[in-house]
C-alpha cells in the first residue's frame, strides 16, 4: 500500500494501549509508520478528555497535526479516543480539518475508518462506549521494549461525582483471564520483562464476568509466564483491597511491592460528596493491613485538592492525614469542574487560586515526607531495571520495584560494568533526594 501513518496519543496508559493496538492493526494491513508527522500521509490523534487541561491539550494536538495537511504531505486527519467519544459532534462541527472521528469502542475499525475517509465520507463512528473490540489483536509497543502496559479491564461503574470516565469509557468490562495471559505470553516472547496491569479499577477485576473479584486468580496465572520478571499493578480502590490480595502479592517475588491506591481525600463528608465507597477509618485500616502483611510495600496515592465544599477544616484534616500516613508516593490534582458530572452542579465550588494554594501546600508536605523516606533507604541494596544513561550526571538510571514508569522517581547509579536497558541489577543506595535515589551497581 505504501501509505505512512503518524500517530499522536495523549492521556492515560489505557488510551496508550488502544493506540498501540491501532498501530498493530495498521501495520498488519500494510501501512508503514512515520516517525515524523511531516512524512505521514495519514495522521491519527488519539485524544484524552478526562479534565479541561487534557481536552485543551487534545485540541491543540489536533490543530498542530492539521497544519501538516497544508504544510506537509498529510491528506487525512483522523481523531480517535476519549475526546472523540465524548464530543464527536463538536469535533466535526468546530474542526473542519478533521476527516473522520472514531470512538473509544471502535478503535479496532481504524482501517475501515481510513477507507471511508479516503472515499470522502466524513462522519463520527462512535457507537456505544460499552462496545468491546476483539480481544486478541496485534499491537506495537510505544513503551521501552522491556516494559508494557497490560489492560485487564475497561470502563468503570464507580460513578464518582467528579469523574466523566463512565460516560466516555462505558461500564466496567473485564477481559477473560485466558486472553490476558495469552497477551502476556506474546509480550514476554517479544522481550518484555515488566508488565504493568491497568484498568480504571483493577481491584474489581472479574466481578462482571466471574461474579467475584478475580485479580488474585489472574496474578496467580501471570506469575507463571516465563520471561516476565516484574508484575506491577495500578489503580487499587481502597474498599476492594482484601487481605487475600495483599497476601497473594506478598507471596510472589515477581509481583512488585507497589500499591497504587488513590484515596482522593480523607474527610468523610468530602468522601461522601465524591461518592467514594469508603471512610477515613476504613482507609487507615486498609493501609495498616497492607503494611502489616507487606512491610516493604511502597504505597502511592492521589489526592484531589479543592473539591466543592472542602472547608478549611476539611483541608487541614487532609494535611494531617497525609503527614500521619506518610505515603511513599503522592500525586495531587486541583479539582477540575467537568461538565456532565454531578460535582459540576454543586454550588460550593472553590476558587481556582485557593485550589492551587492547597495543591502546593500538600505537595510541600509530601516533598518532606518523600525525602525522609528516601533517606531511610541509604545503605540498602535494591533491584533496579536499567533505563538509560544521563549525559549530564554521567550516571546510568533506572527504576526500582517501587517506581512505576513515567509517574515516579529514578535511581541513578554508577558502574564500570556494561549494562543495557532492560537489565535488572542490584544497586546500593548511597544518597537520596526528594524523589530520586543515587547509588552504585553491586554484584
Amino acid at each position: 500500500m505504501g501509505l505512512k501513518i503518524g500517530m499522536a496519543s495523549l492521556g492515560c496508559a489505557k488510551n496508550q494501549t488502544d493506540a498501540e493496538i491501532m498501530l498493530g492493526i495498521l501495520a498488519e494491513d500494510g501501512y508503514s509508520l512515520a516517525d515524523d508527522p511531516a512524512d505521514a500521509d495519514i495522521l491519527v490523534v488519539n485524544t484524552c478528555a478526562f479534565i479541561d487541561s487534557a481536552k485543551q491539550e487534545s485540541i491543540d494536538a489536533i490543530l498542530e497535526m492539521a497544519q501538516y495537511k497544508t504544510e506537509g504531505k498529510c491528506r487525512l486527519l483522523i481523531v480517535t479516543g476519549c475526546l472523540a467519544q465524548r464530543y464527536k459532534d463538536e469535533v466535526l462541527r468546530e474542526l473542519p480539518e478533521v476527516d473522520y472521528v472514531l470512538g473509544t469502542g471502535e478503535f479496532d475499525r481504524i482501517c475501515e475508518c481510513i477507507k471511508n475517509a479516503e472515499e470522502g465520507i466524513r462522519r463520527a463512528d462512535c457507537g456505544s462506549a460499552d462496545r468491546t473490540p476483539d480481544d486478541r489483536l496485534p499491537r506495537i509497543l510505544t513503551t521501552p521494549p522491556y516494559t508494557a502496559y497490560l489492560k485487564i479491564a475497561d470502563g468503570c461503574d464507580n460513578n464518582c461525582t467528579y469523574c466523566a470516565i463512565p460516560k466516555i469509557r462505558g461500564h466496567f468490562r473485564s477481559r477473560p483471564i485466558e486472553n490476558i495471559v495469552y497477551e502476556a505470553e506474546r509480550l514476554a516472547e517479544s522481550g518484555v520483562k515488566e508488565l504493568i496491569l491497568i484498568a480504571q479499577d483493577t481491584t474489581r477485576y472479574g466481578q462482571d464476568i466471574y461474579g467475584r473479584y478475580a485479580l488474585c486468580e489472574l496474578l496467580e496465572e501471570l506469575v507463571k509466564v516465563e520471561g516476565i520478571e516484574w508484575i506491577r499493578v495500578h489503580y487499587f480502590y481502597p474498599e476492594a483491597v482484601t487481605e487475600e490480595l495483599i497476601e497473594t502479592m506478598a507471596r510472589h517475588d515477581k509481583i512488585c511491592n507497589y500499591i497504587d491506591i488513590p484515596v482522593q481525600h480523607s474527610d468523610d463528608y468530602i468522601l461522601r460528596r465524591m461518592a467514594r465507597r469508603t471512610s477515613e477509618k476504613e482507609i487507615r485500616g486498609k493501609i495498616a493491613m497492607i503494611r502489616e502483611k507487606m512491610p516493604d510495600a511502597v504505597i502511592r496515592t492521589s489526592i484531589i485538592a479543592g473539591f466543592p465544599g472542602e472547608s478549611e477544616e476539611a483541608f487541614e484534616k487532609l494535611c494531617g492525614f497525609v503527614k500521619d500516613i506518610k505515603f511513599d508516593r503522592m500525586g495531587v490534582f486541583a479539582y477540575s469542574r467537568e461538565e456532565g458530572t454531578a460535582a459540576a452542579n454543586f454550588e460550593d465550588q472553590i476558587d481556582e487560586e485557593i485550589k492551587q494554594e492547597r495543591l502546593d501546600t500538600l505537595m510541600t508536605i509530601q516533598q518532606e515526607i518523600s525525602l525522609e523516606l528516601n533517606r531511610k533507604r541509604i545503605g540498602s541494596v535494591i533491584d533496579v531495571i536499567v533505563e538509560g544513561y544521563d549525559e549530564e550526571s554521567f550516571l546510568f538510571y533506572g527504576r526500582s520495584r517501587g517506581d512505576s514508569i513515567e509517574v515516579d522517581g529514578k535511581v541513578y547509579f554508577g558502574t564500570e560494568d556494561e549494562v543495557e536497558p532492560g537489565d535488572i541489577i542490584n544497586v546500593e543506595i548511597l544518597d537520596a533526594g526528594e524523589y530520586d535515589l543515587m547509588g552504585k551497581k553491586v554484584c
